[in-house]
């Protein structure tokens, strides 16, 4: 076990995926030479030359296209899509024809392919720049779609995705780069559609993902200390999602509160809610609530972005709402 960062996970286990499998290769703008916009690759192209680490043109739809006919003669690409913002120039591709080879060709070819893209706001990267796109993918049926939190997680699920049959988006929040955590040696594999239950508790259920799921866990630990004891659900796979997960800790606790960096409107926070709704509503003391971004293109000014974004100070406020203000107060 090592305490590495989250962006040293991803670079580890993508190195380690190279030297297990001769099969896997990595595509993508200025992965090689300039070895990452977030220097995930770095050292990546001397170890194993342009063969395998392919520096692209800018031309996402074009590469993200050449590594889909890749995969679908055995390769293992993945895939760095520079922010998830220019994901949105390959969707035809990633949507149309990645999520559905499998089903239209009866079984017969497979796509294995991985798409590694980061997103989310608070860097001060605009509107353009700041989105959290990932109810687009996690919307299609073929796709398989994770969010890790945690540098472990970065690790098992990138690893999972590379050894899957089936295309993967993993989702990285630029946020996280720089965050620390204990990370198991050796293969470590995180099984794909399972949620983590990081903290236990019997109070209220708080449910995030990627950089919300470490707000919900700082924020439960605070509430700890004033006698609220909080559940905290990291979802960790959007597609599949864990919705036995789920129930089971509502029905528990009776409450729950969802935390997303997405826009409020027909987010992950909105599917979660439902779920919750139809698995565990007998169960409820109060009404699922959702904490997420001001529905608004990020603004660029510092005040106005963090302003915009979901924080600890309003999952605090909301969790104080859904619980019982007299028992909450103590």
């Amino acid at each position: 076990m090592a305490v590495i960062s989250y962006r040293q996970s991803l670079h580890d286990t993508l190195q380690a995926e190279l030297r297990r499998d001769e099969n896997v290769l990595l595509m993508g703008e200025e992965i090689g030479v300039f070895e990452g916009s977030y220097k995930i690759t770095a050292g990546l192209l001397a170890e194993f030359g342009p063969r395998r680490v392919r520096d692209t043109p800018i031309c996402e739809e074009g590469f993200t296209g050449a590594a889909i006919g890749a995969a679908m003669m055995g390769l293992r690409p993945v895939v760095e899509i520079m922010t998830i913002n220019f994901s949105l120039l390959a969707i035809d591709q990633i949507v149309t024809n990645a999520a559905k080879m499998r089903s239209v060709s009866g079984g017969q070819v497979s796509v294995p392919l991985v798409i590694r893209t980061p997103g989310g706001g608070g860097q001060q990267l605009s509107a353009t720049h700041s989105q959290n796109l990932e109810v687009f993918y996690a919307h299609v049926p073929g796709l398989k779609v994770l969010a890790p939190a945690t540098p472990a997680d970065a690790k098992g699920l990138l690893t999972a995705a590379i050894r899957d049959d089936d295309p993967v988006i993993v989702l990285e929040n630029l946020a996280l780069y720089n965050t620390r955590g204990e990370v198991p040696d050796g293969d470590h594999l995180t099984e794909i559609g399972r949620a983590a239950v990081t903290k236990p508790g019997s109070d209220i259920t708080i449910i995030g993902y990627s950089r919300s799921a470490v707000i919900a866990l700082d924020v439960a630990r605070k509430l700890e200390a004033g006698g609220i004891s909080a559940e905290v659900i990291d979802l960790r796979s959007l597609r599949p999602l864990d919705r036995e997960t789920l129930c089971a800790s509502v029905r528990k606790t009776t409450r729950a509160v969802i935390i997303e960096d997405d826009w409020l409107s027909y987010g992950i926070g909105a599917e979660v809610a439902a779920t919750v709704q139809e698995g565990a509503f007998d169960y409820l003391d109060a009404p699922v609530r959702r904490v997420a971004a001001a529905e608004v293109p990020l603004p660029y000014a510092k005040p106005l972005e963090l302003a915009a974004l979901p924080d600890a100070g309003a999952l605090t406020r909301v969790i104080g709402e859904t619980l019982d203000a007299t028992r909450f107060d103590r």
